[in-house]
């Protein structure tokens, strides 16, 4: 029998080296980002397809055409899972695939590739984890509007009811979003993420979307009789580089809001922050939020996905440029990482994950979580030391949170393999297997076989 990612688990009795019985031990992708194949078999245009083809956008103006070529290999990247000992597997869908131009026909053959992935997977005892959104919107939609429309909301729900149609009798979990910061913030804010727009106002009717969309296919999939519900978000671990300065925490209250309390709360408590909204109100008039929205937005969770890599510190900066991907930030500063860092720049601090998972803990009780992203970029090799030594240190940071009471279900590591990093194109590695994108050889980086020794006993030496 496999694992389930909503499955009930006790809890450490105290502080330790062992992980519950029941923890889920998994690995994450995306589609964009491993499967290639981006012309076959009817799959449509996405946003990463035109935003990867505009000069300057990805570096070395690599795309995701092959990618890891995981459409036409996925029977080998099924046997590495098995061989790591995983419980489960997270991957997207590609809406493109399986409706090319976002509302119309159904494109049957894309649905066959998942049917084929998630056979493939149970045949080897593992859980597949079906996220439908991993940021790869068709192009049509975008070309209607994107996030910033309605539209897109409403297509999204129509979408997730067919690919449940195909593949919910065998797969329990279903995850709407991946992120939907980044798709408002990086897509439309700061542009640095497809679609590559720069509207403020565009930014925060798109996070008003990306939330209504996982409230319409989260009411979607439980008609349709879906069995566990779940939203993948990456908080910002936001702290005042003064704790004792006013003007640092006031700093910090307005960045928590425009980069986690505008999802948190519409999804967990049913409403959108009076502070938020009045902040917001400076950049757009919110004629995007009609009657009714937040009760459809705040729809049951099973589990919470957390996707965590680094903390931000701010303060207060009279005269600082506000950040794209932060609407209202003008007069806020965010220190530079110190310490040691990812080969992306990210600062390392395990203990802030700690943080983050007790705050959910104490602001959001109820909702059982799941990390469903954690890893870290290091230059090309199979010999990653340093990989383990941050998922070591921050898996000890979930032992100090659920010793602290965090209802904490599982662990996925960000990257089951080597694959396209969005702009970063192929220059950044997170996968524990490493991908040799000229012969597409997978070779087990010593992360990985660390790895597999942990799921093995079930937690660290």
């Amino acid at each position: 029998m496999t694992a389930t990612v909503t499955s009930t688990s006790a809890q450490p009795a105290a502080a330790g080296t062992g992980f519950p019985e029941g923890f889920v031990w998994g690995a994450a992708t995306a589609s964009y980002q491993i499967e290639g194949a981006a012309r076959e078999d009817g799959r449509g245009p996405s946003i990463w397809d035109t935003f990867s083809r505009t000069p300057g956008k990805v570096f070395g103006g690599h795309t995701g055409d092959v990618a890891c070529d995981h459409y036409h290999r996925y029977v080998e990247d099924v046997a590495l899972m098995a061989d790591l000992g995983l419980a489960a597997y997270r991957f997207s869908v590609s809406w493109p695939r399986i409706r090319p131009d976002g509302t119309g026909p159904v494109n049957v053959r894309g649905l066959d590739f998942y049917d084929r992935l998630t056979d493939e997977l149970l045949s080897k005892g593992i859980d597949p984890v079906v996220t439908l959104y991993h940021w790869d919107l068709p192009q049509t939609l975008e070309d209607r509007g994107g996030w910033t429309s309605r539209e897109t909301a409403e297509a999204f729900a129509d979408y997730a009811e067919v690919v449940h149609r195909r593949l919910g009798d065998r797969v329990a979990t279903w995850t709407t979003l991946n992120e939907p910061w980044c798709s408002a913030y990086l897509g439309y804010g700061n542009g640095v993420h497809a679609p590559g727009k720069q509207d403020p106002a565009g930014s925060l009717a798109a996070v008003h979307h990306l939330n209504l969309a996982h409230g319409l296919a989260a009411r979607a999939l439980r008609a349709a009789g879906a069995r566990n519900i779940s939203i993948t978000l990456n908080p910002c671990e936001v702290s005042p580089l003064d704790p004792a300065n006013s003007a640092d925490v006031e700093a910090a209250r307005i960045i928590d809001g425009v980069a986690n309390r505008i999802f948190f709360d519409p999804l967990l408590r049913g409403e959108y922050p009076a502070d938020v909204l009045e902040h917001i109100s400076r950049i757009t008039d919110l004629s995007f939020i009609k009657d009714g929205d937040t009760e459809i937005i705040h729809q049951p969770l099973d589990v919470l996905g957390i996707n965590f890599y680094t903390p931000s510190y701010v303060s207060a900066k009279p005269g600082q440029p506000g950040a794209l991907d932060y609407p209202g930030s003008e007069g806020i500063a965010f220190r530079k990482p110190v310490g040691p860092v990812t080969d992306i720049g990210w600062q390392i601090e395990p203990a802030s994950l700690t943080r983050l998972l007790t705050r959910m803990h104490r602001d959001y009780p109820g909702t059982p979580l799941m990390i469903t992203e954690n890893g870290a970029a290091y230059p090309e090799g199979v010999h990653d030391a340093d990989r383990i030594e941050y998922v070591d240190g921050h898996l000890r940071a979930c032992l100090d949170a659920m010793a602290s009471g965090v209802d904490l279900r599982g662990y996925f590591a960000w990257s089951l393999m080597d694959n396209f990093e969005w702009a970063e194109g192929y220059a950044k590695r997170f996968g524990m297997v490493h991908v040799d994108y000229t012969t597409q050889e997978r070779v087990l980086k010593d992360s990985a076989k660390w790895y597999r020794e942990v799921i093995r006993r079930n937690g660290l030496s």
